[in-house]
């Protein structure tokens, strides 16, 4: 969210940024913004000057009847009512007005950083570097449920029974390196220095809104029936949400923190063919970085966070690309961001596995996270980076270590956390000695 004194002062740089991020139905929003920002103002004032005026005269009522003067000293108490119903009327039409005037700031998006690349969506996002050689074997790879299903690995069809569609049930060797890649994950971004964290699962609404937009909201998140309550989409909802309405002491920043949690989505218009299987489902688990900081340092982080993850597929030989997220590809919210791509050598091509977010102050204008400085208190930067998200990482960690046999090879990073398994081999077929 904006500061309504950059948009008073900044209009066409307001305009111009939602020109670049092509959503000119909301061009009018700035100008009915300031509008409103002007009558909230000359109620202010107004209100200033009654209550100056109330208390002015409202010293006079006691001389005057000191004085006999009773006809007066009525007529100034008939003014001090008057003014006390003016106040309370422009005090409901103030609270309106700041009402909607919090609505539209909610929707104005954030100004992107200069470097970002201007493009309508995805299709246009820009290639930044490459690590790792794709490879693709001389033999067919399987659709990756295919893949566990030969590994007795997943049952989907029991899944869909128990929860419908969007579900897995994971199981033997597959199940445990799901969780092998999380631990592995875990001890990876300790080991940089991360502080370790599990999060409530649980957020309340002013939570909710406060680290993201109303579209990702609806897209997202499952509302606890009959409770103000939603199920986090990502554990970065309430790690950043741990610091709302709270002044930090400059120097304990920045706050580097590492998280894990389940993670709950509708993922509305969810569709095609590779979106089946594990790719985009309700639940999941992820590893998480984030990161509250000074402004000047956001930038900083930005570019270690999404080589953290880089780093993380690189120690399993997982071939990955980082994508620059053009103007139309970015949440409202965000300043910046970076998406982390991994290899399949089924599809011949990269997708999805990660996303690096630089958010600016906008979450902590929203939570009103304020840290103090020497000088002044001034709103944080807050950044959030997924280090691995299976088992969507699973369809990428299996395409790359499949064996032609159907066997599927452990890196050596992994060993440790698998009790030394080198590879998770085929079942024999049940019958078979």
């Amino acid at each position: 969210m904006l500061d309504i004194k950059f948009v008073r002062e900044n209009p066409e740089i307001v305009k111009q940024n939602i020109k670049n991020k092509f959503q000119d139905e909301k061009l009018p929003l700035v100008d009915e913004v300031l509008t409103l920002d002007q009558k909230n103002r000359d109620i202010k004032q107004e209100v200033e000057a009654l209550r100056a005026s109330r208390n002015k005269i409202s010293k006079e009522i006691g001389k005057l009847m000191a004085q006999g003067k009773k006809e007066e000293a009525e007529e100034v108490k008939r003014q001090v009512t008057a003014n006390a119903q003016r106040i309370e009327e422009l005090s409901s039409e103030e609270k309106e007005v700041e009402a909607r005037i919090r609505e539209i700031m909610l929707i104005i998006p954030n100004i992107i950083d200069p470097s970002v690349p201007i493009g309508k969506d995805d299709s246009e996002n820009v290639e930044i570097e490459r690590f790792g050689e794709p490879v693709v074997p001389d033999f067919e790879i399987p659709y990756h449920t295919e893949i566990m299903e030969k590994l007795h690995g997943i049952d989907m069809d029991a899944a869909g029974r128990v929860a419908g569609n969007g579900f897995y049930y994971l199981m033997g060797d597959i199940a445990r390196l799901h969780s092998t890649v999380l631990s592995y994950a875990r001890d990876f971004m300790i080991n940089r220095g991360f502080t370790y964290c599990i999060p409530p699962y649980m957020i309340r609404s002013n939570v909710v809104t406060g680290v993201m937009s109303f579209a990702e909201m609806d897209a997202m998140m499952y509302k606890i029936e009959g409770e103000d309550l939603y199920l986090i989409g990502t554990s970065e909802h309430s790690m950043i949400g741990k610091f709302i309405d709270t002044i930090i002491p400059e120097e304990e920043l920045p706050y580097t923190l590492t998280s894990y949690s389940p993670c709950f989505r509708k993922e509305k218009g969810a569709h095609g063919i590779e979106e089946r299987g594990v790719y985009r489902i309700h639940q999941f688990e992820k590893q998480e970085m984030i990161v509250v900081c000074r402004p000047e340092e956001s930038m900083t982080w930005y570019n270690r966070l999404w080589k953290n993850t880089v780093d993380y597929f690189r120690t399993l030989d997982i071939p990955v690309r980082t994508l620059e997220c053009c103007s139309g590809d970015l949440a409202d919210l965000k300043v910046k961001s970076v998406d982390v791509e991994a290899w399949s050598p089924r599809q011949k091509k990269y997708f999805e596995v990660g996303s690096c977010s630089n958010l600016g102050d906008a979450q902590a204008r929203r939570l009103k996270i304020r840290v103090n400085g020497k000088n002044s208190k001034y709103l944080a930067h807050t950044l959030n980076n997924t280090c691995v998200a299976p088992p969507r990482m699973l369809i990428a960690f299996l395409e790359n270590n499949l064996n032609e046999d159907g066997s599927v090879r452990i890196p050596e990073a992994l060993r440790p956390y698998m009790g030394g398994m080198e590879i998770i081999p085929v079942p024999a077929p049940a019958g078979a000695k």
